[in-house]
């Protein structure tokens, strides 16, 4: 059993340092934010701090496949999440027979167990302090990487971290779970390795949202997937915990003439010219303005180019590794997935051949999270490149049969339960695009029910309105 060491205390690097205990193998996390997480869900709210998560407020979605792994490796986790007061959904049971054909075996499997990210952490930090096998240190930020003697000659070994207080902690594994922010590739760089090949761009998006708290205890009535666009903006919904949900309007980050959505006044004087998304509005704001994101990288870091590692000792896990637009609600899940690559592999490998270890993972992330990020990605350029295309008033026509079929499946979902279905497979990471519409039968249907997509009419304010409600 291996002495592990990840650095980085957020959902996921807490998820992964509880299964490796469970695992036996000794773990330390080392989280630079020295607040620990408050006693209550609500305190988490409203005064947890936690700077080193640029997102900390922004509205979250935890999918279904999160919640899936957590029943299935820790399930305490999941318990104490629903504790806290975690909303419970199904879109299935919630949709009219019409969409669904009615309820079938399997569909369980759609269900969403979710919160406002402070919250959601909060719980699974209250299991992770009392796991076994597990010490959480918070307040210790990492300056470097301590190398040792050479498993692949010319590569250099990590042995461990060394703190911003001159403090080595060593162990027989560094993972980094440290985010969007993480520094491993200056650390590496330091220690004489070759920098990871970096994929870096700006995201694109800009994000204008806002939390709410129901006056009754009810949720409001979901019209509608919870990302919708609307022509160049687009509306994300997001049910949360203890009565509280979120809504969040995405633009273009270079679309200057909707800036003026920062403010709160202009902000839901749009949101109520929505059809599908204005009555989210109805119910107490728990916040005075318009939390505003943006410059959010899409990010794919290569550990192991050419197939030799950069190092061994060191892997990076989920937004270390890979991020991109954290609008589709899949960060959690992607991040989980990748965890539990990496828990097997070293339930395969060990830890005694670091060179046989980064090779299998590399290997497990390529076959398992690889493919999500790169699907995510196209989503995220064709939507960008649409909403200028409504923009500027043109068509946006890239010849891309993948961006046709998305687009019809979406519009097939209202004629046919079975692409419902598949574009729930799709959204809730349970099966990639190719996969689910490689279906017996399901190409035929989508091109039956939505190969006129473009000839629907728009939905929702048009362009010019749209400007003008931004800078009324």
């Amino acid at each position: 059993m291996a002495e592990v060491l990840i650095v980085g205390g957020g959902v996921v690097g807490l998820g992964l340092g509880m299964m490796l205990a469970r695992d036996a193998h000794t773990v330390t996390i080392l989280e630079r934010d020295d607040q620990p997480p408050p006693e209550e869900p609500e305190e988490a709210w409203e005064g947890w701090e936690r700077r080193g998560v640029n997102q900390f407020r922004l509205p979250h979605l935890f999918m279904p496949r999160y919640r899936e792994i957590l029943e299935e490796d820790l399930p305490d986790v999941a318990a104490a999440i629903e504790r806290d007061g975690a909303v419970r959904g199904n879109p299935i049971f919630g949709a009219p027979e019409s969409l669904t054909g009615g309820p079938r075996p399997g569909d369980a499997r759609y269900e969403i167990v979710s919160g406002r990210r402070a919250v959601i952490e909060r719980a699974v930090a209250s299991v992770a302090e009392r796991t076994p096998g597990l010490e959480v240190r918070r307040g210790v930020p990492v300056a470097g990487l301590i190398g040792g003697a050479a498993a692949i000659a010319g590569v250099p070994h990590v042995v461990g971290v060394r703190t911003t207080d001159g403090e080595e902690v060593r162990a027989d594994l560094v993972i980094d779970c440290g985010g969007r922010r993480s520094a491993l590739p200056d650390w590496l760089e330091a220690l004489g390795a070759r920098r990871p090949e970096d994929e870096v761009d700006d995201s694109g998006f800009i994000y204008f949202g806002r939390h709410f708290r129901s006056r009754d205890g009810k949720l409001p009535v979901t019209l509608g997937p919870g990302l919708q666009p609307y022509g160049s903006i687009s509306a994300l919904t997001i049910p949360a915990d203890n009565g509280t949900w979120a809504v969040t309007l995405l633009a273009r980050s270079g679309d200057r003439a909707l800036l003026g959505l920062k403010d709160v006044e202009r902000w839901e004087r749009t949101v109520r010219e929505l059809p599908t998304i204005a009555h989210w509005l109805d119910g107490d704001p728990i916040e005075d303005r318009v939390t505003t994101i943006a410059k959010i990288e899409d990010r794919h870091r290569d550990l192991h180019p050419d197939g030799v590692p950069v190092a061994t000792g060191v892997v990076a896990v989920a937004d270390a590794w890979a991020c991109t637009n954290p609008s589709l609600g899949r960060g959690a899940s992607i991040g989980m997935l990748h965890a539990q690559a990496l828990r097997d592999t070293l339930r395969q490998t060990g830890s005694d051949d670091p060179a046989a270890l980064c090779e299998a993972f590399a290997v497990a992330t390529e076959a398992t999270v690889e493919p999500w990020y790169r699907a995510t990605l196209s989503f995220d350029r064709h939507r960008l490149a649409e909403m200028s295309a409504l923009a500027e008033g043109t068509t946006y026509d890239p010849g891309d049969p993948g961006y046709e079929m998305s687009k019809a499946l979406a519009l097939a979902t209202q004629g046919d339960p079975d692409a419902f279905r598949a574009i729930l497979d799709i959204a809730f990471v349970f099966e990639l695009p190719e996969v689910a519409l490689a279906r017996p039968g399901l190409f035929e249907k989508v091109v039956a029910h939505g190969s006129a997509w473009r000839d629907e009419p728009a939905f929702g304010p048009d362009r010019a309105t749209l400007v003008a409600l931004a800078n009324a």
